[in-house]
């Protein structure tokens, strides 16, 4: 997979972790939403990406080990 180039697949997981993260975040949010983005963050493609993506310095650095 190119990171500049993702999937229709992963463009789809990653509007997920939007929204998801999203209606968490809302007045609505439960831990339904929650476990969705854990289960998207630990997604193959995601990961794999999110790791091409940090090599290239296009993402903010993470302040702390969150893993």
């Amino acid at each position: 997979m190119e990171a500049l180039k993702p999937t229709p697949q992963l463009l789809i997981k990653l509007g997920s972790i939007i929204v998801h993260y999203k209606e968490f975040l809302s007045s609505d949010g439960h831990y339904m939403d929650k476990v969705a983005l854990d289960s998207l963050l630990s997604d193959e493609d995601v990961i794999e990406w999110f790791e091409q993506m940090d090599k290239m310095a296009f993402l903010p650095k993470i302040r702390k080990n969150i893993n």
